[in-house]
Order: C-alpha cells, then sequence, then structure tokens
C-alpha cells in the first residue's frame, strides 16, 4: 500500500511540468509558418509554482522563444529569475545566427533549472546548448513530451536528420474514389470550409507543388488568397518546358520553379531547375533541401502523388473525402506504406490524416496539424 502512495504522489507531482511544458508546445504553435526555418519554440519562466514569464518566437530573424520569456518577466520579478525554473520545447540555441546564443543568456541570466522537450539537431547546437548549461552549474531534465514536440516540429527534425524537405501530400477525392473526371477540366470536389483549410495549409508550408497536367487542366494559381500569411514557392513540373506562359502559376504572386530536364535559367520571379527524371521526387527533394526548403505540400496530379507514393518519398497524407460521387474518371492515389491517424468532418467533407508508418514523428493524439 505504501508503495502505491508514493507512486501516486510521483506521478502527481510530475503533473505541473507536464502541463508548463503543454503550455510551452501550446506557444511554440503561434509561431506556425512565420518561423521557418527556425523550429517553433515556447518557453515558460516558472518561480515556485508561479509562472512569472512566457515567451515564443514570433518571427523569423528576432528573437528566440528564451529571449522573449525573459523579456516578458515585470520588473518586480526580475530577482526571482535565479531561483526559476525554464521550461522549453527545444534545446536553447547554442551559436551566433540571426540572433545571440540563448544557453549563453540563460547562463548570464543564472536561471536555476531547465527543463527541455526535445534536443535540436541543428548541426551548430546538437547538444552544445545543453553542454553551456551544465557547464554553469544549471541543472537540466531532457525528453519531457517528447513526441508531442517531435510532431509540433516534425518539418524541422526531418530536415536536418534525413537531409530532405517534410513531405505532405493533399489530394481530394469522392466517396467511390475517383480523385477527378477525365479529360482537361478544372473541377471542384472539396467544399468551402475544405478550401479555406487549405489555403491555411499552404501560409504554413515553404513550398507547394503540382505536375504538368495539373497546370494545364486547372491553371492553378497555388496561393493562399483565402488565408492571411505568407505565400509559399511555387513548384511545378515541366520536363520538357510545354506549358505557356500566360498560365497564372507563372504571375508576379509568388516565385515559381520549374523543374525540367531542358535548362537552368532564371527569369524574373521563375527559376528553372533542370533535374534528373529518372529518378524525379529523390531529385526534387535533393534540389529543396539543398535551397533550405524544409517542407512541401503535394497538390496533384495524380501521377505526381503516386510517384512519391510509389518511392515512399511521403510523410503524411491529408486526403479529403467529399460527399459526392462521379461515374468514372481518375483513380484516386493509391496510399501504401501508411497509417490513418485521425478524421476531421469538414462539413459535408471528411479529412484523413495518413502517416507514414516507417515515420519517426508519428502522430500524437489532440495535437494540430
Amino acid at each position: 500500500m505504501l508503495g502505491g502512495l508514493k507512486a501516486l504522489f510521483y506521478i502527481c507531482a510530475m503533473l505541473p511540468d507536464a502541463a508548463y511544458m503543454q503550455r510551452c508546445l501550446d506557444l511554440a504553435q503561434l509561431g506556425k509558418g512565420s518561423v521557418s526555418p527556425n523550429p517553433m519554440v515556447g518557453a515558460v519562466l516558472v518561480y515556485n509554482g508561479r509562472v512569472i514569464g512566457e515567451g515564443w518566437h514570433r518571427v523569423y530573424g528576432e528573437a528566440h522563444a528564451e529571449v522573449n520569456c525573459l523579456e516578458s518577466v515585470s520588473e518586480g520579478n526580475k530577482h526571482l529569475v535565479p531561483e526559476s525554473t525554464m521550461y522549453v520545447s527545444l534545446e536553447p540555441c547554442a551559436h551566433y545566427g540571426k540572433t545571440p546564443p540563448c544557453a549563453v543568456r540563460l547562463v548570464e541570466e543564472r536561471v536555476k533549472k531547465v527543463v527541455i522537450c526535445n534536443d535540436d539537431p541543428f548541426e551548430k547546437v546538437d547538444g552544445r546548448g545543453l553542454q553551456i548549461l551544465q557547464a554553469a552549474g544549471i541543472e537540466t531534465i531532457t525528453g519531457l513530451l517528447k513526441e508531442k514536440g517531435l510532431w509540433l516540429n516534425r518539418r524541422f527534425f526531418c530536415f536536418h536528420k534525413q537531409q530532405r524537405p517534410y513531405v505532405i501530400l493533399k489530394w481530394a477525392q469522392t466517396t467511390n474514389g475517383y480523385f477527378a473526371p477525365y479529360g482537361n477540366k478544372r473541377y471542384q470536389l472539396s467544399n468551402e470550409l475544405s478550401a479555406r483549410l487549405v489555403h491555411k495549409w499552404r501560409t504554413e508550408e515553404a513550398a507547394i507543388m503540382v505536375g504538368t497536367n495539373t497546370a494545364l487542366a486547372d491553371d492553378p494559381q497555388l496561393t493562399a488568397r483565402l488565408w492571411s500569411g505568407k505565400q509559399p514557392l511555387r513548384l511545378v513540373i515541366d520536363r520538357s518546358l510545354v506549358l505557356p506562359g500566360s498560365l497564372k502559376v507563372f504571375n508576379n504572386d509568388a516565385k515559381t520553379w520549374v523543374f525540367n530536364d531542358v535548362k537552368y535559367d532564371e527569369v524574373a520571379n521563375v527559376r528553372y531547375v533542370k533535374v534528373n527524371f529518372d529518378n524525379l521526387p529523390a531529385a526534387i527533394l535533393t534540389e529543396l533541401y539543398k535551397a533550405n526548403i524544409q517542407s512541401v505540400i503535394i497538390e496533384g496530379g495524380a501521377t505526381l502523388l503516386n510517384s512519391f507514393i510509389e518511392k515512399g518519398l511521403w510523410d503524411e497524407a491529408r486526403v479529403i473525402t467529399a460527399g459526392t460521387t462521379l461515374p468514372h474518371g481518375i483513380a484516386a492515389p493509391l496510399l501504401i506504406r501508411g497509417n490513418k491517424a485521425c478524421d476531421m468532418q469538414l462539413d459535408t467533407d471528411m479529412l484523413s490524416l495518413y502517416v507514414n508508418n516507417e515515420s519517426t514523428y508519428p502522430y500524437v493524439e489532440g495535437m494540430e496539424l
């Protein structure tokens, strides 16, 4: 009985730590779409069970979460910082980049203890932040809610650990499994709510890509017009450079890359990137990695989506099933090596999230996409 009481006491004692780290993760989400290629990071400073500071990384190139957290401490509470615990969702940075190293700032502020969700795999950090803290005698704990942290910053971790962008597949299909009707004609399957959500997703990823046939048939703009935020880099496949310059993907609303096997060139806001079409998915991801593009959402067509699926070069798939049918048409992509993570009703549509079953960044229930 005594052992059970001790275990219960230990569990209860650990709950506040988890709650503070969850707050860090919630704060970190506020930087989504604004901090890439940096990770999303949140920080909370706690003295004797009382939060005296909070912060998150708001905009790329500006102050990191730890600094914003420390700066939020009121004048009347600044004397408490040396006796406080900093909770932070990623290992404090250890290098001079756009901003000074956060680990050094924590040492200067004489923070008593630092609790960390995830280690930072970036080569200029990668344990060095921890070393700086520990060398200064600051107590450190790592790994608290690490699975949630991995999901939150899956794009960042994939890019630095696997040396490629994080790949999101997205398509809409009918309830009887069709992707689109036959013929080069634009056809809207999903409803207005789904359309707005898709535009929100576009603001959250570094790049968006379609194939040649989709560019010709749909003449998409590939911009976020229904949601406020940054425009993604537009990517289009055009092996023999047959797409007319009048297509919307070549307008001035955003920058565009054209993957082809003819030439390297750059004209105005359009860059032509010559790649090897023998293994197109891998070639594209290599070029994006070299350009520090951390994520890409592939919106079609079926041939392009299937090519990434067949090579296993995808991380998650967002499949919108519309409440409609088609008598015939192009079959929706066949997703292999995928586990369904969750479903979400979007009025008349159903959104299903799938995660590659070989992924090291599994979905955590309750976390945002």
